[in-house]
């Protein structure tokens, strides 16, 4: 394989997959109001923010992690302010004290924040300004969770970074992503060069998985699978992840790893393709290489999306995961390999993301096999995982697969 999309592949891997507390828009507005405080040098009097109608949606209805159990932008801004670790980025509300919890409540009350719509047309856009006394600082992120585009104190720029909205924000290459690349790197790549970044996804997905099936989180949707259509391996695939997302969405303070900027899409890619591996008792070499696949391909997938749109992001590769794990199942149907990322997309065309758990859905019903976007299956695809996970699948050959 060539070695320069070899290493492109390792760095994507290590780039998207990163560790994040809670749903990760509240969290990025949480970070970007740690370090307006930050740059202030006091704890703010005063505090505005300004986000994008796409923030403002993600955020409005979800739980806050380590707030006791408060809702929406300012409660996420004010956890970042008295958190103040701006370093720790989308882990700012992690290292929280118990005093530190106990005080985002009381320090609500005591700044006065505003929120309003930002004035800018940016997709992903987040700005938080704070004053204290007679000081002012302003910090701005733009284009994804963590790409701090600006940052002011007392009108003195500290910090700038060119943003354009159709440019590329990412480190690396994804025009070097293709399916077909993709599969060869999965068959090929050394196993200790993603190891440390697919097994922390492991543990950390599975535990909150197993967490959201234990407790009681948000419509306990993981758990009500469980109970009421059994424990068979496809309906466990699809149980934990809507388990993990339960969780991630209603306050639980453990982490997970995100893929393109999303934790849920980071649990669907990954916690379905866990289960099945399980079951199956392949290696542990099978299974990093089945996770390398779901993950580079739903990054794929995503990229031409964006990190933020109306189109759900978890339900990208879900129906292409589907048409790859359904022999499994026994379904009569035609061979994956007349299954292209088109029908997928049909299949799910008139879904329309709203704020978590909020969906709006209206699913085709002509394949029940197709689940919606909360419990999709994860991006995985191509005969290369069916033999990973030890699943007979004809060879699966994309319509277009280089195009992706």
């Amino acid at each position: 394989m060539d070695e320069k999309i070899y290493r492109e592949y390792v760095a994507i891997l290590k780039e998207e997959l990163q560790p994040a507390m809670g749903c990760t828009e509240p969290i990025a507005v949480a970070y970007c109001a740690a370090l307006a405080r930050r740059t202030l040098g006091a704890l703010p009097e005063t505090v505005e923010v300004l986000a994008s109608a796409n923030i403002i949606k993600n955020v409005k209805s979800v739980i806050v992690p380590n707030t006791n159990g408060q809702r929406g932008i300012a409660a996420a801004a004010a956890a970042g302010i008295v958190s103040g670790n701006a370093d720790a980025q989308l882990q700012v509300l992690a290292s929280l004290t118990p005093e530190q919890v106990d005080a985002v409540g009381a320090y609500l009350q005591q700044a006065a924040f505003t929120v309003r719509r930002a004035d800018k047309d940016y997709v992903f856009d987040i700005q938080v300004r704070v004053t204290a006394g007679a000081d002012s600082a302003s910090v701005e992120i733009a284009g994804y969770h963590t790409n701090v585009i600006r940052i002011e104190k007392n009108g003195v720029v500290q910090f700038h970074k060119d943003y354009q909205e159709s440019g590329s924000q990412h480190a690396t290459d994804r025009s070097l992503l293709t399916v077909e690349h993709i599969i060869a790197f999965a068959n090929e790549v050394d196993i200790a060069d993603v190891q440390e970044t697919l097994q922390r996804q492991i543990d950390y997905n599975w535990a909150i998985a197993e967490e959201g099936l234990r407790g009681d989180y948000g419509a306990n949707i993981g758990r009500i699978l469980l109970q009421s259509y059994g424990m068979s391996i496809h309906n466990r695939a699809k149980a934990y992840a809507a388990a993990g997302s339960d969780a991630r969405m209603n306050g639980c303070d453990l982490p997970v790893v995100i893929n393109s900027g999303s934790g849920n899409q980071g649990l669907t890619a990954s916690l379905p393709v866990i289960v099945y591996a399980k079951e199956l008792g392949v290696t542990q070499q099978m299974l990093y290489r089945a996770l390398v696949v779901s993950n580079l391909v739903t990054i794929h997938l995503k990229t031409g999306i964006g990190s933020l749109s109306a189109y759900c992001g978890a339900t990208a590769a879900g129906p292409l995961t589907s048409a790859a794990l359904r022999p499994s199942n026994g379904a009569a149907s035609a061979p994956a390999k007349d299954v292209s990322a088109n029908t997928g997309s049909r299949k799910y065309r008139r879904i329309i993301c709203g704020s978590p758990h909020q969906f709006i859905m209206a699913r085709d019903t002509e394949d029940h096999f197709y689940v919606s976007g909360m419990f999709a299956f994860a991006g995985v695809l191509y005969r290369f995982v069916s033999v990973a996970l030890g699943i007979q699948c004809d060879t699966v050959c994309l319509p277009g697969a280089n195009t992706l």
